[in-house]
Formats: structure tokens, sequence, C-alpha cells
């Protein structure tokens, strides 16, 4: 089974966390996958940096220009989580935008990512069309699961789309705003956050941007299979480096 699968499974709230590859520095993807792990995180999204972060907010865009710079490339990246799997073995999934798995080679990136142990992608500006037209039975091919973003101007009609070509979790993006940490949730989130948990959908959601603390992710996960937290946790490598990842884990649960 797919490790994706199995993780969402499994009798508990999902904690997700997000990093950019090649960030702060060049070399430290690794042992920030394997700190993430070890304290505890349930999945971590490896972030494809890309000079054209549409989605991004500022702090997630800041990290994405340092790893281009620090040199990071999609051929570096898979070079680096070649052994991976030797040490790590919760869900990993790689988040990106679809420019530079196009410029790799659709089925190369994902023939790459099945050797490594990848169990998934993320890919914002892939439409749900030209993927189950073009690239579905490539990301089949390969075992890797195609993640869906949904937010709050999405139609019911699409979720419902989505939730049937899903078979894994659906990403449920918190706002319309691009990622970035908020205090609080407020009635607008929530209203749409019990209209998407009443829709009983087939597949699991787990509730990304605006998510930075344990309260932010106790709203999120009330109805929620999981949250993932990305600026926040950029923020706190920014300040510490990839030290102190302990801390801020167990800040969250």
């Amino acid at each position: 089974m797919n490790r994706i699968k199995s993780k969402l499974q499994e009798n508990k709230k999902l904690l997700s966390i997000y990093f950019t590859a090649g960030y702060p520095n060049i070399d430290d993807t690794v042992q920030i996958i394997q700190d993430l792990e070890q304290n505890g995180v349930d999945i971590i999204e490896i972030g494809l940096p890309f000079s054209d972060p549409l989605a991004d907010g500022p702090t997630i865009q800041a990290s994405s220009t340092q790893a281009l710079d620090n040199g990071m490339t999609t051929d570096l990246l898979f070079e680096q989580l070649q052994d991976i799997r030797k040490t790590v073995s919760i869900p990993l999934i790689i988040m990106g935008y679809f420019n530079p798995v196009l410029q790799y080679g659709v089925e190369g990136f994902c023939k790459r990512c099945q050797e490594i142990g990848i169990d998934g992608l993320i890919l914002p500006d892939l439409p749900l069309d030209v993927y189950q037209e073009e690239y579905e039975a490539i990301f089949n091919k390969y075992g890797l699961i195609n993640v869906y973003l949904i937010t709050p101007q999405t139609s019911e009609e699409r979720i419902r789309q989505i939730d049937d070509a899903s078979d894994g979790f659906i990403y449920m993006v918190s706002s319309a705003s691009t990622t970035g940490t908020k205090d609080g949730f407020g009635d607008e989130q929530q209203a749409y956050f019990d209209r998407i948990a009443s829709m009983g959908l087939q597949n699991p959601q787990i509730v990304g941007f605006g998510i930075s603390n344990q309260e932010t992710f106790k709203q999120a996960t009330q109805h929620a299979k999981g949250a993932i937290i990305g600026s926040a946790f950029i923020k706190h490598l920014d300040k510490n480096g990839p030290q102190k990842i302990d801390g801020f884990v167990s800040g969250i649960r």
C-alpha cells in the first residue's frame, strides 16, 4: 500500500510539514527530513524551488529564491534523496510547480520519484483535466498519488470531481490568499470547514495555508484529518537553522 494511504488510516490527526529543499543551506534537506520524522511528524512535503511560485506567500517565496541561489536543482534534489528510504519511513511528497517537472520530462521525473521512494506529488498549477488526459497513466505506472487542491471558491461540482479523481487526500486550502501564517481562523473560514465536512467526501482532507501554532492546528483539524504547516516552519528554519526542530513540533501538538 502507498505510504500516504497507510498513514491516512491511522487513528489520529496528522501533522504535515512543508519545507523548501536546499534551504536554509544546500545540504540541509536530508537532515531536516530525518529530524522531522524523529520528532513525530506524519507527512513531509518537500518543496521543489521554482523562480515564479504563484501560490506562495513572501516567506516561502524567499526560501525558494535562497534555495535556487544556493544551487538547488531537480537533479540535485533527487541525488540528495537517493538513500532517504534507508532512514525515513513516513510519506514523502514533492510539492512544486509543473514547469520544472515538464522540463525534466514527466515520465523521467515520476520514475526517479519511484526509485527513491517518493509517495506523491502536489502540483497546484496542473489542471485536473490535463492531468487526467495526459499524465494520470504515468503517475499510476510509478505508484504516485497526485494531490489536488480545493479552496473556499471551488464550486461543489468541482470539489466532487476532485474527490472522484483523488486517491489519497484532498489538500484543503484554508483561504483564497497565498501561503502564510495567521493568528486564527475567522467565521468565514470556519463556515468553509463546516461546509466541506458536511459534503461527506470519500477522501480525507488535510488543511493548509494559515496554520502556525497549536490553536490553528486544532481549529483546522476539528473536522479534517490533518493540517499542513509551511511558512511557520520556514520562519523557524530562518531563525534557528535546522536545529531545535523538536521544540517546533512539540509546540504544535
